[in-house]
């Protein structure tokens, strides 16, 4: 992290510069017994991707609105940066209606398609997988990101005191993400914790990103138990939980 980053995507590319092998995420969802981690370099890589399939073929640009409905996840992670890059507002679990954009996991496609923007499902299949038929009236994530460019310059400028991330009713601008995002998440957190909440966000992605740190982000942990927990705690060597 630098002193002059202002936005998400400014703390994604300091990352980039100054170590792009360490790991960023690994994420386990103890439902399935997926496992995935992804360094910085991996992360960025999908970041641009994204952020390139939202500009240019979905259409936005800064001041939309993106509204997510996406569990705790790596690709819900990828997401947040990507509408960071862009200067779009990622609106973490908002009204559809309201939307420009609404990301959509399997389990919401229902509620999206109250949207009137442009629609994009995610399996969340285990290493990125698509949809065996792709939900009707969307796009499949997984069918388009892989064809998009791996570099991505925004359009616009992204302008980090506009907003830039809703959750929970709050806003915050880009500048605020990265302010309160800073100063306890500098070694390696597992959170348990979902994305519906700014403590969650900052445990599960913006701390250890800010921080120069990483996450061990993990979905359905309740159904780990207690012995297992510890076990990966002292195997994914963490120094910080919140659950």
């Amino acid at each position: 992290m630098n002193a002059t980053d202002r936005t998400p995507a400014d703390l994604l590319s300091s990352a980039l510069a100054a170590d792009p092998g360490r790991p960023l995420v690994t994420f386990y969802d103890d439902a399935t017994g997926e496992r995935v981690e992804l360094s910085v370099a991996t992360f960025a890589n999908w970041v641009a991707k994204t952020a390139n399939l939202l500009q240019g073929d979905l259409g936005a640009g800064p001041g939309d609105r993106v509204v997510l409905l996406l569990p705790a996840h790596w690709q819900t992670a990828v997401w947040l940066l990507a509408c960071a890059s862009v200067g779009a507002v990622a609106d973490v679990g908002g009204d559809p209606k309201a939307a420009d954009v609404v990301v959509s996991g399997p389990d919401s496609l229902d509620a999206a398609r109250a949207c009137r923007g442009e629609r994009v499902a995610l399996a969340l299949r285990p290493l990125g997988g698509r949809f065996p038929q792709v939900p009707d009236g969307f796009v499949d994530y997984a069918v388009e990101v892989p064809g998009q460019g791996d570099r991505f310059v925004p359009f616009a400028p992204v302008d980090p005191e506009e907003a830039a991330l809703i959750v929970a009713g709050r806003e915050f601008s880009g500048a605020e993400v990265v302010e309160q995002a800073r100063g306890e998440f500098g070694g390696r957190v597992l959170s348990g914790l979902s994305y519906d909440t700014w403590e969650g966000l900052k445990a599960g992605l913006y701390g250890p990103l800010a921080d120069g740190g990483s996450v061990v982000l993990c979905r359905n942990l309740e159904q780990l138990g207690e012995e297992k927990l510890a076990q990966r705690i002292e195997s994914e060597r963490v120094t910080a939980t919140r659950r």
